[in-house]
């Protein structure tokens, strides 16, 4: 008896997320009806918001807030996936507005005035930000995330300070933070421009900025042009059409309110379940999507952004890029805070470094061949192998270790984990293949020593006594720069004490914290400028400017 009521109210749950999720689909193929959100557009007929509820706030562009020539933006069905009774939801997104007309025009001033502690702010732009930035309608941002400015005339004669893209943001992001609230980086919508079946992802380098962004300020991302992209292309291109107004890039009300689905479904998807107990029936209905398009998914490692510029290879294991890059589980690489030290605009910083992999796996498993192929004169590699060095040779888990010290010394094997006749080398026989291929191919490759582990004795950080100084010996035989990463992090670790040191990571041992990985990446900027002639000193960010050279002891 038991068993049946256990089934028939299991079938009914079924039957009712079903007809939630029908009459969200429904709900997008016809005229929304305006739900009770205050919108920028006619913010003095909207409701005040409730001060005694938390407030999502909608910053952004005509792809947010539109209501011209039957276009629609998401902003304004956004708020019907949300319980207005326990959340005000207002739409601040104004049309024709890049991220610096927005601040310019003190629109944001009046945003930031009505945030409170406890609220969220979504941030997006892009669609604007690339126009000229003193012509037309001047409303263009300089190109990248650092922090270079450009005084320009205006048409109409006046002077303005024109700042980066990613410095306009991270003002708007800090703002938020400094207001005890919560800022949330989305990337941009997707236009409906198709080539070879696939609709446009990026609208230049907005979207990438966007998550580069995200990860620097470490605050959530939703991905939303992947999301919306991914839908579009299920639906296929001709059924995509109906989802626009009169451009390729202005929704009509159906397109909008499938973006404001997505952008829930990104929100649903973010660490914490920020937002669980503000959604409405509706929005209890969408189904939480992460950001980087499924957790067991692994996504493609980035690739250079604009190939036009030199770039900024990393190489390595899980302590330089941990899992997607992404902060899963609370822990993170140095490679992922690393790219806001340098300036975008002027190089690219592509962190090609994958967890569980030694020096000799990553040559093996063809992660190298790949780097090795994007590799052009001028540009630049960054090493840091050791911590999967010391593990077996031969076992049907791994299989990744390599034979101890810097020699030419062999083993051969036919490896358990592939079933494949191998010829095993040392430590520093692969570190030296890295080098001689990137010297060969006209590029500067640097070597650091790995970083060291949250292990104590007598009040000291244990540090390593093989790996790094291998890694030592064979940039000092190659005749290539040397980072001592291992001593210049312990050094800071004995300052810190073990209390301070303990939030720094993400596992017992191993594993940084984002808070700990931007120590290390900082680290590895104060061990590039102590290099000879420092060869990268002219892309740095004003961020990265303001490290100091390392003095190790």
């Amino acid at each position: 008896m038991l068993k049946k009521m256990r089934s028939k109210l299991y079938a009914q749950s079924l039957l009712v997320r079903a007809a939630t999720k029908v009459l969200i689909l429904l709900l997008c193929l016809i005229q929304p009806v305006a739900a009770q959100v205050n919108s920028s557009s006619n913010a003095s007929q909207s409701p005040a918001l409730n001060p005694k509820l938390p407030t999502i706030f909608v910053v952004g562009d005509s792809t947010a807030n539109n209501n011209a020539n039957g276009a629609r933006g998401w902003g304004d069905p956004f708020a019907s996936y949300f319980d207005t009774a326990k959340v005000n939801v207002t739409n601040r997104a104004r049309a024709g507005r890049s991220s610096r007309t927005f601040i310019t025009e003190g629109l944001w001033d009046k945003v930031l005035a009505d945030v409170k502690p406890g609220d969220f702010v979504l941030i997006q732009f892009g669609h604007n930000d690339g126009g000229p930035v003193d012509k037309d309608r001047a409303r263009g941002s300089l190109p990248g995330l650092g922090e270079e400015s450009e005084e320009v005339t205006m048409p109409d004669g006046r002077k303005e300070v024109v700042h980066t893209f990613g410095w306009y943001n991270r003002k708007m992001i800090m703002d938020v933070k400094a207001k005890g609230a919560t800022p949330i980086m989305l990337s941009p919508t997707v236009r409906n421009i198709w080539k070879d079946n696939h609709v446009e992802r990026d609208l230049g380098q907005f979207r990438q900025w966007s998550a580069e962004i995200a990860r620097s300020e470490n605050i959530p991302y939703v991905d939303l042009s992947a999301i919306v992209a991914n839908k579009y292309e299920e639906m296929g291109q001709e059924k995509v059409k109906e989802m626009f107004a009169t451009d390729h890039t202005h929704t009509s009300p159906v397109g909008a309110e499938l973006n404001a689905a997505s952008v829930v479904a990104g929100l649903k998807g973010l660490k914490g379940n920020l937002f669980t107990k503000y959604l409405s029936f509706k929005g209890e209905g969408v189904d939480a999507v992460a950001h980087d398009a499924g957790p067991r998914t692994r996504k493609p490692l980035p690739v250079p952004a604009n190939p036009n510029l030199p770039t900024l290879f990393l190489i390595g294991d899980s302590t330089v890029r941990n899992g997607q890059g992404d902060g899963a589980g609370g822990q993170w690489g140095w490679g992922e805070p690393l790219v806001s030290y340098f300036d975008t605009t002027k190089i690219n910083v592509v962190n090609r470094a994958v967890g569980g992999l030694s020096s000799r796996t990553y040559l093996t498993g063809g992660n190298w061949d790949q780097v090795l192929a994007m590799l052009k004169p001028g540009d630049f590699v960054i090493m840091q192998f050791g911590h999967n060095d010391a593990g077996p040779l031969n076992d049907t888990s791994r299989a990744r270790g390599t034979i101890k010290g810097i020699g030419e010394e062999t083993e051969e094997i036919d490896n358990l984990l592939t079933k494949k006749h191998e010829v095993v080398h040392s430590y520093g026989w692969y570190l030296r293949k890295f080098i001689e291929d990137a010297k060969a191919k006209g590029a500067t490759p640097i070597v650091c020593s790995l970083i060291p582990r949250k292990i104590w004795k007598d009040n000291h950080i244990v540090r390593s006594e093989d790996y790094a100084m291998w890694a030592a010996d064979v940039a000092r035989a190659e005749h290539v720069g040397f980072i001592p990463l291992n001593e210049i992090i312990a050094e800071e670790y004995d300052k810190f004490g073990p209390a301070k040191v303990d939030p720094l990571f993400g596992d017992e041992h191993t594993h940084t914290s984002w808070a700990g990985a931007v120590i290390n990446a900082e680290a590895v900027v104060a061990g590039l400028k102590a290099l000879k002639n420092d060869p990268l000193s002219r892309y740095f960010s004003a961020k990265g400017k303001a490290i100091n050279k390392v003095k190790v002891k």
